[in-house]
């Protein structure tokens, strides 16, 4: 893969955005501070900021002139800040307003998605007053249960039992006021990097667990990324198509990772696109980059250049 050619000083003064107060606050953390080490190694002048209610005033005070979004979770990859730096007329890095709304409501996403025929698993919204025995026949068991509006599986559970869908509600409803519950979609679980519109090689995901979830991902060592993904070539670049036409219904832009499951048929599910995906030691997307032959400080500064342009939805072009 031929990569742009950037400059340092194409850049000017860079805000790395991270931490927040999201749930996902410890993994943006771990994010921002490794971003903003590998641009200040390929000689941009990055400054990684907390954020919090002053940091717009530093942003205009301090003469930045754009912004790297290592914010996960609401308030960060939502909308909300992309929406709040085009105010005070901050280019950075990603998807758009819109692009971002829609990737976090999964609900959401997954309605457009089954407008054009893409496949994604059954799913219905819960509340404190919904008929679990009627939920398990709508879409049966076992189920997922998660926030519609929460990434890195926090909150997230398998239910196998009737009797534990109002529990399962409990648990992800302390993190968002919107839960889901979703058909569970028997097979392998793969992930899609995607950087500037090119598919990058996609990552296989295996653990012990009952599913991908937050221990899986950030603690558990046992946890096997396998990349080159070992699927024929035919069906690799199938999930490549699926994830690009994924991000395309959404708007999504710049870059992203979609998150797939392929049952025993070989029939590819679609699970949920993030806009702001981890870049920590377990994330994936370094992971595709790397097997790409991109380096982690090259990964950093092709994202920051999302930031030279104007958001527009992906195009096929792997």
């Amino acid at each position: 893969m031929r990569l742009p050619d950037y400059e340092p000083q194409d850049f000017g003064k860079v805000a790395v955005l991270m931490g927040g107060q999201s749930a996902e606050r410890a993994i943006s953390l771990e994010s921002g501070k490794a971003v903003t080490t590998a641009l200040c190694n390929a000689g941009v002048d990055a400054h990684d900021i907390d954020f919090d209610k002053e940091t717009f005033i530093r942003l205009i005070n301090d003469d930045f002139e754009r912004v790297f979004i290592a914010l996960h979770g609401r308030g960060g990859e939502d909308g909300t800040i992309q929406g709040a730096l085009e105010t005070i007329g901050l280019p950075y890095t990603g998807s758009g307003v819109l692009g971002s709304a829609l990737a976090m409501d999964k609900i959401r996403s997954k309605s457009l998605w089954r407008d054009v025929g893409l496949s994604t698993p059954a799913a219905v919204e819960l509340s404190a007053t919904s008929q679990w025995r009627q939920i398990a026949e709508q879409i049966g068991l076992p189920i997922m249960v998660k926030p519609v509006r929460e990434g890195s599986s926090i909150g997230a559970s398998k239910v196998t039992d009737i009797q534990d869908l109002s529990a399962a509600w409990s648990q992800a409803n302390q993190f968002d006021g919107r839960v889901m519950a979703e058909s569970w979609i028997e097979g392998d679980e793969y992930t899609v990097p995607i950087l500037n519109g090119v598919v990058l090689p996609v990552i296989k995901l295996e653990t012990s667990r009952d599913f991908y979830d937050y221990k899986a991902k950030y603690e558990d060592n046992d946890t096997k990324y396998i990349c080159p993904c070992g699927l024929d070539e035919t069906l690799e670049k199938k999930l490549g198509e699926l994830s690009l036409k994924a991000c395309q219904r959404l708007g999504v832009s710049g870059w992203a990772r979609v998150d797939i499951m392929v049952d025993d048929a070989n029939q590819a599910w679609l699970i949920e696109v993030n806009t702001v995906p981890g870049m920590t030691s377990h994330s994936l997307v370094p992971m595709g980059a790397k097997q790409a032959n991109i380096s982690f400080e090259q990964l950093v500064i092709q994202i920051l250049a999302t930031s030279l342009v104007i958001p527009v939805e992906m195009e096929l072009q792997n």
